[in-house]
């Protein structure tokens, strides 16, 4: 799997599946735009890939909570103006916000929850399309996750939105080069993780670095037939890229 000389963007690369997946990418030959909103985790996951001898990352921090249109366009010039195109976006940003009953659910969090998990990440994909739609093939991973039971609120419903997002962007660009595709990764040992099961035992849960196998995968030009089928807008079980798991 050879991602050299493809530049790939990362949301969410400050910690959990997001690093580990911009670490891997970089192994493999990518340069990758670190996206997230703090710095100093940015910085240290620059410096990690540099020290490792890959290429040299880009940091681009900017909060999805406060992201506008202008934002995006401005993301756009700068990537169009560094490397003229993009190969590969990763949309793994997510907040998970509160646990709450809808009942009792507070209307300005549920807006911020929906603008980091939804808003913001069809902002950015749509200011990207025209870098993604270049002569090579590139890809849009989403990460998904199927939250639709009691108390998963604002989350669980942006998550949902997020996978019918995903099959309306895979039917309407069925005919470009862009490989549309989502991955379920599971239970992973992560903080967000942590956040909403605090008593589970992270020893029994996937790690960030088994995701980021399988999103790297799909972010490479190997992503595109997958079990001697096209790949373009399928959602995928970690076990179905990691036949281990």
């Amino acid at each position: 799997m050879q991602l050299t000389d493809k530049t790939i963007l990362i949301t969410g690369a400050s910690d959990g599946i997001g690093k580990a997946t911009a670490i891997e990418c970089a192994k493999h030959g990518a340069t990758v735009i670190l996206h997230g909103k703090t710095v100093p985790k940015l910085e240290i996951l620059y410096d990690e890939i540099t020290n490792a001898g890959y290429a040299e990352p880009i940091i681009y921090p900017l909060d999805f909570d406060k992201m506008t249109p202008e934002d995006c366009d401005t993301l756009n010039d700068v990537i169009h103006k560094e490397f003229g195109k993009l190969d590969g976006l990763f949309n793994n940003a997510g907040w998970l916000g509160a646990s709450s009953p809808i009942e009792q659910y507070d209307i300005k969090l549920w807006h911020r929850v929906i603008q980091i998990n939804l808003n913001a990440t069809f902002m950015l994909t749509q200011a990207c399309i025209p870098l993604l739609n270049n002569e090579a093939n590139s890809s849009v991973v989403f990460t998904l996750d199927e939250k639709n039971t009691a108390y998963w609120g604002a989350y669980g419903i942006a998550k949902a939105g997020l996978r019918s997002f995903m099959e309306i962007l895979s039917d309407e660009l069925e005919a470009t080069k862009i490989n549309v595709t989502g991955l379920i990764p599971g239970s992973v040992r992560t903080s967000f993780r942590t956040r909403a099961f605090p008593a589970e035992n992270p020893a029994s849960l996937i790690t960030p670095e088994e995701v980021a196998q399988a999103a790297t995968l799909l972010l490479s030009d190997e992503c595109h037939v997958i079990n001697d089928e096209l790949s373009h807008g399928k959602i995928f079980q970690l076990n179905e890229l990691l036949p281990s798991h």
